[in-house]
């Protein structure tokens, strides 16, 4: 199955992450953590923070996407992950968010974005999130009180997922070791991307 390597063009405008999207199936199977108080003991608390913490990209992470009858994993190595999140601060997005990739919300702010650089001592562990190391995580304060009351409480929405516009290039399965054990489908696919960068060159 194809695999391909998305990238970012830090000279290109349009290359970076437009918005962070709540979600009830996140790309990146990481659950978001909602921080409810100064508490640590999240079972105990009284008073609402109303913060969102959770992964926003994980690198060199293989994530199944299906476009018709067309099947392939994407991934993003941890440069493009670190860029994508300092694009994502430089271009002012952190106020950019959508519900399930579909209607943008209001209300909703990034408030933290780091690079996890140690796993055993990040906040992240603190709050009982596993994640390697080149991380992107994000708090995000949720101020809006449809999206708090009926989606986050509710549990409808368990994580974050980006949109964004990248660019991309083509790994192949280590599985396949010859032109011969392409499909014609994927040999036309491997064929196009071909042409195609060299146009652009």
């Amino acid at each position: 199955m194809e695999i391909i390597e998305l990238v970012l063009d830090s000279n290109d405008d349009m290359s970076g992450i437009e918005a962070i999207s709540v979600v009830e199936s996140p790309a990146t199977e990481s659950d978001f953590i909602v921080l409810k108080s100064q508490e640590i003991q999240l079972a105990q608390v009284d008073t609402e923070k109303r913060i969102l913490m959770g992964v926003a990209l994980i690198p060199d992470k293989h994530i199944y996407r299906k476009d018709g009858d067309r099947e392939y994993y994407i991934f993003f190595s941890k440069e493009t992950v670190n860029l994508a999140s300092q694009l994502y601060l430089k271009q002012s997005k952190q106020s950019s968010a959508t519900l399930e990739h579909e209607s943008k919300i209001k209300d909703m702010t990034v408030v933290e974005s780091w690079i996890v650089e140690n796993p055993n001592m990040d906040k992240s562990k603190h709050y009982g999130l596993n994640v390697p190391q080149g991380t992107w995580m994000v708090s995000m304060k949720v101020d809006n009180e449809k999206i708090w009351n009926e989606f986050v409480k509710t549990g409808k929405v368990k994580g974050f997922s980006i949109e964004g516009y990248f660019a991309d290039k083509v790994q192949m399965n280590t599985k396949i070791k010859d032109v011969e054990d392409l499909t014609e489908n994927e040999a036309e696919d491997l064929y196009k991307k071909i042409i195609d960068a060299i146009e652009k060159k």
